[in-house]
């Protein structure tokens, strides 16, 4: 059973589901033997060997900071990680939201953001997962799509190289007395073991190139 759970970007709500269900075992492939080759394979390099780069620093895998833009007052967690404590208190219902990772083998995260002008913001997350179980970093992806399409006037697009991944605009933004209308927009994705959330805010609407963009330079870095 999925808990529904609503997880926060910057100053603003957005939903995403934590499943704790586990995938169906698929039977295994039926393929002829294959012959071992004679001597020793050449080893990858570091830059051929991605898990050399996941490794390492989580951080340096994030996207840089736009020249001219500024940091992000409302960035979670210290340093530009998130303890699992951290991230968790970016929902809704912070206690389930921890347990769900405990179960779901969370392993580290880290995050970035940034602001232009007054109204812009964005808020990149990658979320890195053990998976000794099962693939929950796909699990977690896979729940941003739900969300994010459940929500109504919502346009998507896939995010060129990234299989599934997915990018949504939301053209209705949300509205409270006293403030401006905000508009909304997200990025889901996930490669190998670890997670990507995007999330952009402004008071004015967001384009599918500045999202679908954004998303696709951050998978790249993976």
């Amino acid at each position: 059973m999925a808990a529904a759970l609503g997880v926060v970007a910057g100053t603003c709500a957005g939903y995403v589901v934590q499943a704790d269900r586990r995938p169906t075992a698929l039977p295994p492939l039926s393929q002829p033997a294959v012959g071992q080759a004679k001597g020793e394979a050449e080893p990858l390099s570091a830059a051929q060997d991605r898990r050399v780069r996941t490794d390492g620093d989580l951080r340096e895998l994030l996207l840089e900071r736009p020249k001219g833009a500024r940091e992000s007052e409302f960035l979670a967690g210290s340093d530009g990680w998130l303890e699992l404590a951290d991230y968790a208190d970016q929902f809704e219902e912070p206690s389930t939201a921890f347990g769900n990772l405990v179960d779901d083998e969370f392993r580290r995260a880290a995050a970035t953001g940034w602001e232009v002008g007054s109204t812009h913001t964005v808020e990149i997350r990658l979320v890195q997962y053990r998976q000794e179980e099962y693939l929950a970093a796909a699990e977690w992806a896979e729940s941003g799509y739900y969300w994010a399409e459940d929500q109504p006037d919502t346009r998507s697009w896939p995010i060129p190289g990234t299989g599934d991944g997915m990018a949504y605009v939301h053209d209705t933004p949300e509205q409270e007395s006293g403030y401006q209308p905000l508009y909304s927009a997200e990025a889901h994705a996930w490669r190998g073991d670890i997670a990507m959330e995007i999330w952009i805010y402004d008071t004015k609407p967001i384009s599918k190139k500045e999202i679908t963009d954004l998303a696709k330079r951050q998978m790249g870095r993976l």
